[in-house]
């Protein structure tokens, strides 16, 4: 990551917009920036596949889930935040992985400029093309600054997307199980 490109650019955005860059806090903003965004932009580089670093051969042929992963990511069209939680569901094929492993795909594929359908469905993919399991489902529900700070204010407006592969796409039954499993109904 080029932190003094990243300085000079938030610069030149305070300059353009009239902020007094004399001021020591304000001074120190470019800086603070470049240093935010190769914490929140960590995921540029990396591979989601790569974060199950851990597969087990394992006979459990029964739905395996983690809700509620918290997460947040930033809008490619605004460069303003978007967070929520991601809910991430396999039903395995002799191969599982640690619960920790499907938190960090999801933090892989945050942590970039983003759009949510899209995360939404890296995640499933990298899980398929990981664990090869029977089936994937991955719930994403998220609030966007966008549509809060500009354009239409709309603050609690929470969008979902939704992706799945495998039998919870082919088989009904199996596919309410998950979505019961992910909303507790």
């Amino acid at each position: 990551m080029d932190k003094p490109k990243i300085e000079k650019a938030v610069q030149m955005i305070l300059e353009a917009i009239g902020a007094d860059l004399s001021i020591k806090d304000l001074a120190d903003t470019p800086a603070r920036v470049a240093k935010m965004y190769e914490e929140i932009f960590a995921g540029m580089k990396k591979d989601g596949e790569k974060a199950i670093s851990v597969v087990l051969e394992e006979e459990h042929d029964e739905i395996i889930l983690v809700r509620d992963i918290p997460f947040y990511s930033m809008c490619e069209h605004h460069l303003v935040p978007f967070f929520g939680k991601a809910h991430v569901a396999y039903l395995p094929d002799k191969r599982i992985t640690g619960l920790s492993k499907l938190a960090r795909v999801v933090d892989v594929y945050a942590k970039r400029p983003q759009v949510q359908e899209r995360m939404t469905t890296q995640i499933a993919d990298a899980i398929m093309n990981r664990l090869k399991p029977q089936g994937v489902k991955v719930v994403i529900e998220a609030q966007h600054l966008c549509m809060i700070m500009r354009g239409v204010q709309k603050p609690g407006a929470v969008t979902t997307t939704s992706v799945v592969r495998g039998v919870f796409r082919e088989d009904g039954p199996a596919r309410q199980e998950a979505l019961s499993l992910i909303y507790g109904k």
